[in-house]
This record gives structure tokens, sequence and C-alpha cells, in this order.
């Protein structure tokens, strides 16, 4: 399923004399092919700012909480410098993942210490060339 605007996709937690089960029964992984795990140096640094024209990707924070900035990029080689901004906060509460459509460059803080996110991509690494990194003062604000 293509979504054209980034979205949460929600998740939830059951608790019983078990223990503890967090789910996302609406996430349909049928199209990744790749995972991996970010975690920032400190709560201070920004991992900014990365993204695909065709790659879609999918975050969920494992450990900790994150706070997540997304950019539709309007033009590749030269984007307008004061684009609209999208702001998610994503908890290891909950097992919550962001959807992230093709054309998006993101922002990526830690909150808590000790944070961790999972991202998920619809490609293999190096099945096509289609990272892009500005610089994170490009923007107005981040």
């Amino acid at each position: 399923m293509r979504i054209e605007t980034p979205k949460i996709i929600a998740g939830g937690v059951h608790e019983d004399a078990r223990g503890t089960l967090h789910y996302n029964n609406d996430f349909v992984a049928s199209d990744i092919k790749r995972i991996y795990t970010i975690a920032n140096k400190d709560q201070d640094f920004i991992r900014a700012w990365t993204g695909h024209k065709v790659e879609r990707r999918w975050f969920s924070a494992i450990a900790g909480s994150f706070q997540i900035k997304l950019i539709q990029i309007d033009n590749w080689e030269n984007p307008t410098k004061n684009l609209p901004q999208l702001q998610f906060t994503l908890s290891s509460g909950s097992l919550d993942v962001l959807a992230i459509p093709s054309g998006y460059v993101s922002s990526i803080q830690a909150i808590e210490e000790n944070s961790k996110l999972l991202v998920m991509a619809d490609y293999v690494l190096g099945e096509i060339k289609d990272e892009y990194r500005i610089d994170k003062t490009y923007f107005s604000e981040i």
C-alpha cells in the first residue's frame, strides 16, 4: 500500500500475568527489504537531513524516544529553504510506526538516553542510487 503523506501507524500494548506484548496489527511489512537501527551518540546530536526520491522508509522506536522532522523536497538539486516541516514523536512505549513515503528528508533526534530507532526500507543496500544529504543548517529551523 503506497502512502502519499507521512503518517503514524499506531501500535498497542497488552499486559497480563505473563508480561507485556507490544504489537502493531495495522503495519503491513510486505514491502520491507532491509532493516537497521540508529542510535545517536547523545541527545544533543541531530542526524539531519537525509532523504530519498524513490525509497520509502518506516521508523519505529525500539528503545527510548525520538523527535522526527520531515520535509517534502520540491527540487532535489536546489530545494527551497523554507519548506514546511512535519514533526513526529516516536516512543518505545508502543510499537507505533512512522511511514515515510518517497520524496522526504528526515531529521532524527533522540529525546532520551540510550534510544534506538528501527529503520525499515523498501530497497536493499546498493539496489538503487537514491540517498540525498542536505547540510543540517540548510533549512531555517531544525
